[in-house]
C-alpha cells in the first residue's frame, strides 16, 4: 500500500497473521475468530470468552449518522433538474472494486470488550466476459482493544503487530471514557477506517498503472489520487446524506428509471471535491423513492464535457444493472462485479 498508512501508522496490508516480525506463536493466530479467541485466553490473564453467538457488530448497531440533506452546488445546469440518459446502455467497466469487514467481540477484561476485525478490498477484473482476481486481494486482521485501561503490556507481547488501540487521546489529549457500548462503537469505526484504507490502496494501484473504466463501491473522495483519476468512477448505494434540498430534492427522488440528475459539486469534510449526480437504475413501480437509486462520482477535470461525460459513464451504469446482483437484498442498486467481489472476500477469508 505505497503512501498509505494505517490508523496505527503501520503500512501492511497484507495478512497480518503472516507478518515476519510476529512473536513466536503469533503466526496465524488471527486468521479467524476462532483461533484470535483461543489465543487471547491461553496468553493474556483473566480475559473471559465472549458467547455472543458470533453476530458481528456491524449488524448488531445501528448506523450512527442521522439522515440529512444537504444543498451543492450545480456544476452543468443552473438549477438542478432531472435529464434523460441518451443512447443505449453499454458495459464498459474493466474492473469493479469492494471491500468487505466483520468486527466481533472475542473477549472481556473485565468490563472491557477485545474485538476481533477482519477487512479486506479486492478488484474483480473483467476479461472475455468472465471476472478474474487482479492483482492480489488485500486482507488485514486485528485485535482491538481500549489500552488506556486493558493490560497494555500482556497484549503487545501476545499480539505485536496486530493490536490497535480504540482509546487513542484526540487532538486535545482527551481520552474515551471505558463505557463498554462506546469501546464497541470505537472499535467497529476503527475497522472501517482500515478497511477504507485498503480499498484506497487498491484504487491507487490501479489508477497508477491502467487506463480502463473501474468501478469503486462507495465515494472516490477519500483519496486525492483516486479523486483526480479520469478512469475511476465511484458508485453510493445508500443514502444517509442526500445532496439536494427544496425543489432540488423533490426532483432526486421522483427520477425515473434511466434519468438522471444534473451533475453537482460535492466536497465531503476531509475530502477532495468531486463531480456527482444521481441515477435512477430500476423502475421504482410499488417500492419506496430511494428504489434502484445510486449516486455517480466523477474527477472535476472533465468539467469543459460533463455533460458528455456523465451520459456515457451514466450508461455504462445501467448496463452494469444486469445481470442481476440477487440474491443481495440490494440488488437494485448493486452492480453484478461489485457483488462478485464481496463473495470473492467473504470466501477467502473465512
Amino acid at each position: 500500500m505505497d503512501g498509505v498508512r494505517s490508523a496505527d501508522g503501520t503500512t501492511g496490508v497484507r495478512a497480518i497473521a503472516a507478518d515476519p516480525e510476529a512473536p513466536p506463536g503469533a503466526s496465524g493466530t488471527l486468521r479467524s475468530v476462532h483461533a484470535a479467541q483461543r489465543h487471547l485466553l491461553r496468553t493474556i490473564p483473566n480475559v473471559r470468552a465472549a458467547t455472543g453467538g458470533g453476530l458481528p457488530l456491524e449488524r448488531q448497531q445501528r448506523d450512527m449518522e442521522l439522515p440529512h440533506v444537504i444543498d451543492a452546488a450545480g456544476a452543468e445546469d443552473a438549477t438542478l433538474r432531472a435529464r434523460a440518459v441518451p443512447g443505449a446502455p453499454v458495459p464498459a467497466f474493466r474492473a469493479f472494486l469492494d471491500g468487505t469487514q466483520r468486527s466481533e467481540v472475542v473477549g472481556w477484561c473485565g468490563s472491557l470488550p477485545l474485538v476481533y476485525g477482519s477487512a479486506g478490498a479486492v478488484v474483480r477484473e473483467r476479461l472475455d466476459r468472465r471476472l478474474t482476481t487482479w492483482e492480489r486481494p488485500l486482507v488485514q486482521h486485528r485485535i482491538y482493544a481500549p489500552l488506556a485501561y486493558a493490560p497494555r503490556a500482556e497484549l503487545e507481547a501476545a499480539l505485536s503487530g496486530m493490536l490497535e488501540d480504540t482509546t487513542k487521546p484526540s487532538a486535545d489529549g482527551t481520552i474515551v471514557p471505558p463505557h463498554p457500548t462506546l469501546l464497541l462503537e470505537r472499535a467497529t469505526l476503527a475497522v472501517s477506517r482500515n478497511r477504507e484504507l485498503l480499498e484506497i490502496a487498491l484504487a491507487e494501484r490501479w489508477c497508477a498503472s491502467r487506463e480502463e473504466p473501474i468501478m469503486i463501491d462507495g465515494g472516490i473522495g477519500a483519496s486525492e489520487v483516486v479523486a483526480q483519476s479520469a478512469c475511476a468512477v465511484g458508485v453510493v448505494k445508500s443514502h444517509r446524506t442526500l445532496y439536494a434540498e427544496g425543489d432540488a430534492l423533490s426532483i432526486v427522488l421522483a427520477l425515473r428509471r434511466g434519468e438522471r440528475s444534473s451533475v453537482i459539486r460535492i466536497a465531503p469534510r476531509g475530502r477532495s471535491e468531486v463531480l456527482s449526480w444521481y441515477l435512477r437504475l430500476r423502475d421504482t413501480s410499488g417500492h419506496d423513492a430511494l428504489w434502484g437509486l445510486v449516486r455517480a462520482e466523477m474527477c472535476v477535470t472533465v468539467q469543459p464535457r460533463v455533460t458528455e461525460r456523465a451520459d456515457e459513464i451514466s450508461r455504462w451504469l445501467l448496463a452494469e444493472s444486469s445481470p442481476l446482483a440477487a440474491p443481495d437484498p440490494r440488488w437494485d442498486r448493486m452492480a453484478y462485479g461489485i457483488r462478485s467481489a464481496e463473495e470473492f472476500l467473504r470466501a477467502t477469508n473465512n
